[in-house]
């Protein structure tokens, strides 16, 4: 019990040591508040990245896509853990308006959105027709005209608060999306100076999908339109992916390895067929492998944080040692007395020991309280600096941020508490060694008093 009174003791009596609590707890709390906030960042795009593409996706690396898609789709409808399946053309076009010079760059999407918006989050990204993504692509405006659903960042204006700045119902522009169509050999369709396919949409709808690359460059058109306008509905109805959503309960490496195996299959059954060579540029993968060049960036990033940390962890090891040391250089005569009266090694150890596990724990516990106030009201503070002093920790005009992610995540509070303690621990190592070490005989001598 002495050991624990007395290193309690020195925790409160010497005030050096709020030099050592403080650098605990300063390191504590920007560890908790950096890592929260990345984490929540980088969680958000990683959903965000899900939703987009469904759980699983059948993807060709080339331009020219697949054939046999039907039969195939119709055999996924079918089975169990499926909830459902969206062919989907992904295609290059160019975007301009009626007696307009300027013509913009796209990624033309064909889905049906009966079947998209129940694959993937496209219904839930939609503004106007969020409730009835059926109908996405019927303009409020006029249901006999031929819609189209346009990137949000592409067709609305953002406030410097982040809001998006909507009308009421989709102005009515009329939109010309041209393409390039491809044979199945990859060769263009058409020959001479109309090599170009062009059709008029009518803008009907907006996409939030929180991705900047899909929403400053995506318009969605309907599936037929698609394979029409990019050369992809005949001789061969062809896609160039398909998105698949699993029902729940259904593990996503369980559900891959059922589709894999389906698809395998599948294509066994069409490869001797016309355009079967094109399978050989299909791949079956989940939503974390079509969309890894995306995510691993960020992810590096959130790495390399934790290497930062790591570093920060080191200053505070070190802190922690030359505090100790310095009391342990200035106890002698206790050390001596506490040797003269029986105390053993281990004895001496643990009081010093003692007092970097309760600067450990007193740093951590302050560090980790401040932190998870300050995110608490992280948001707000934002908010009251941008009103008087128009800043922002990210400009929501540039960034596809919303509110700063905040969610306390109870094992990273832990995590960061219990590392904070060890690192305590292995800071104060070297000088309670030292300490225990110490023989009476040499600590009790006048000159060392």
């Amino acid at each position: 019990m002495y050991k624990w009174i007395l290193a309690w003791r020195y925790f409160r009596k010497r005030p050096i040591t709020l030099l050592a609590v403080a650098a605990v707890a300063l390191c504590v709390f920007i560890v908790v508040v950096v890592m929260t906030v990345m984490n929540g960042l980088v969680g958000e795009f990683r959903e965000k990245n899900h939703l987009y593409v469904g759980d699983c996706v059948i993807s060709s690396d080339s331009l020219v896509g697949f054939g046999y898609y039907e039969p195939f789709v119709d055999q996924l409808i079918g089975q169990p853990f499926v909830e459902a399946v969206s062919p989907v053309v992904r295609q290059v076009g160019l975007l301009t308006q009626p007696g307009q010079t300027w013509n913009m760059g796209v990624e033309i999407v064909g889905v049906d959105p009966r079947f998209h918006a129940r694959a993937t989050g496209f219904g839930d990204s939609l503004h106007f027709r969020s409730d009835t993504p059926d109908l996405a692509f019927v303009p409020l405006y006029d249901s006999s005209l031929e819609g189209c659903v346009v990137g949000i960042d592409k067709i609305v204006r953002r406030s410097p608060d982040g809001d998006y700045l909507h009308d009421p119902e989709p102005y009515p522009f009329t939109l010309i999306l041209s393409s390039f169509p491809l044979n199945t050999r990859g060769l263009p369709t058409r020959v001479g100076t109309d090599m170009v396919s062009s059709r008029t949409f009518y803008y009907s709808d907006n996409s939030h999908s929180g991705l900047v690359k899909v929403d400053a460059n995506v318009v969605y058109i309907p599936l037929d339109r698609a394979q029409t306008l990019c050369g992809m509905d005949s001789p061969l109805r062809r896609v160039n992916e398909i998105s698949i959503s699993f029902r729940p309960g259904v593990s996503l490496a369980h559900g891959v390895a059922q589709v894999q195996t389906l698809w395998h299959a599948h294509v066994a059954a069409h490869r001797d067929q016309p355009g079967g060579d094109l399978f050989d540029y299909v791949a079956v993968e989940s939503w974390q492998q079509n969309r890894r060049a995306f995510i691993a960036p960020m992810e590096k990033e959130q790495t390399m944080l934790i290497l930062l940390f790591l570093m920060l962890g080191i200053i505070t090891v070190f802190i922690v040692f030359v505090v100790l040391y310095m009391i342990v250089s200035h106890s002698g005569r206790d050390i001596g007395i506490l040797r003269s009266i029986g105390a053993p090694t281990g004895g001496v150890v643990v009081v010093f020991e003692g007092f970097a596990i309760l600067t450990g724990l007193v740093g951590a516990a302050t560090g980790a309280g401040a932190g998870m106030l300050f995110l608490w009201r992280i948001n707000a503070i934002e908010d009251w600096l941008h009103r008087t002093r128009g800043w922002q920790l990210w400009d929501r005009s540039v960034y596809a941020i919303g509110d700063i992610p905040n969610q306390i995540d109870p094992v990273l509070i832990a995590s960061v508490f219990g590392a904070a303690i060890i690192a305590c621990i292995i800071g104060g190592l070297v000088p309670s060694l030292k300490a225990g070490l110490k023989r009476p005989v040499e600590t009790l001598q006048v000159s060392q008093l």
